[in-house]
């Protein structure tokens, strides 16, 4: 209900003149953006002419890898809490994504197409295979694309609020024309943007855990916003929808569903995920990403699930943090 009033009056506002524009940020100052970034050390893996940033956990590759894919305006450092919690006893990879983090930008405009497309790439050039693959958001519409072409190599899905499944229509197309405008504030460097960007992303991170990661997000709002106008963009045309792959994902699924989620809802999307042949759903008090506002019943929930792919897949959950207890 919140996202339609912001979308309906939005509709309803009227332009007068020029909007003022927001003081440059100080020469030289390091991109916001890194503060989002994967966790250090890092390398820079060339992926079709892009260096991406990954983090891995454990290079020499002795325990088995789960792989985790960010949402858009995120960076691969939503993770380091996750890597913490699981990274005795598996292999923690993250990725930011081309204009996120540490990674170089891309002349390609965003989209889950081109994400998936640049990560089987990055799978191949990391030499992985029978991961598990972790995904929200856009990065969950990636991991659902992946897994469908690549049912071998994915051990085990575990999706948080995923795209690609809303079935679209005409409240989708409003919504996505709302916010599309207002990201185009952003890169217009107006001021009122950050005002709203920040009320906007009280609806998406709404948890105290979650808090000084939604704080980084806001900060880094401007430089996000292009990425945030083409993401958006993409999300309305119809390859953007994912619901033909859905059958073709027969590995175990883990569904952590955030059911305060004001952009990704439970209405709009439980048809498709209810059409997964092998997933268990779980609910979250959270709003966009339950491993940031709620780790602790995450990590229980994901332990759980970890340790029922049995010892191929490392049949455990990490040091104790991320256990069931």
């Amino acid at each position: 209900m919140r996202s339609l009033l912001l979308a309906l009056s939005s509709m309803l506002t009227l332009t007068g003149c020029a909007a003022a524009r927001r003081a440059p940020p100080p020469s030289g100052a390091a991109p916001r953006r890194q503060a989002l970034g994967v966790r250090q050390p890092m390398t820079r893996v060339p992926v079709a002419g892009i260096g991406l940033a990954v983090h891995d956990s454990d290079p020499s590759g002795t325990k088995p890898a789960i792989v985790c894919l960010h949402a858009v305006a995120h960076g691969g450092g939503d993770f380091i809490p996750f890597e913490d919690a699981f990274s005795s006893r598996w292999r923690i990879i993250t990725v930011d994504w081309p204009g996120h983090g540490y990674s170089d930008s891309d002349t390609v405009p965003t989209s889950a197409k081109r994400y998936a497309e640049l990560f089987e790439r990055l799978v191949t050039a990391l030499g992985l295979d029978a991961f598990v693959l972790v995904g929200n958001s856009i990065g969950g519409a990636v991991a659902i694309t992946y897994a469908a072409e690549h049912p071998d190599k994915v051990r085990a899905l575990v999706l948080a609020n995923p795209g690609g499944l809303d079935p679209g229509g005409l409240f989708a197309g409003i919504y996505i024309s709302h916010l599309v405008g207002r990201f185009e504030r952003g890169v217009r460097q107006e001021a009122r943007f950050e005002a709203w960007f920040r009320d906007y992303y009280d609806g998406i991170l709404v948890t105290p855990e979650a808090a000084g990661r939604k704080e980084a997000i806001v900060a880094a709002g401007y430089e996000m916003a292009p990425v945030l106008v083409d993401a958006w963009k993409s999300f309305a045309t119809p390859e953007a929808r994912l619901h033909s792959l859905l059958p073709r994902l027969t590995m175990p699924t883990l569904v952590t569903w955030a059911r305060r989620d004001e952009v990704i809802t439970w209405g709009r999307n439980h048809a498709a995920i209810e059409r997964l042949p092998n997933a268990r759903v779980v609910f979250f008090e959270a709003g966009h990403a339950p491993f940031l506002e709620t780790p602790e019943a995450f990590n229980a929930e994901l332990a759980r699930f970890l340790d029922s792919l049995g010892s191929r897949a490392g049949g455990g959950a990490g040091d104790g943090s991320g256990g069931p207890g």
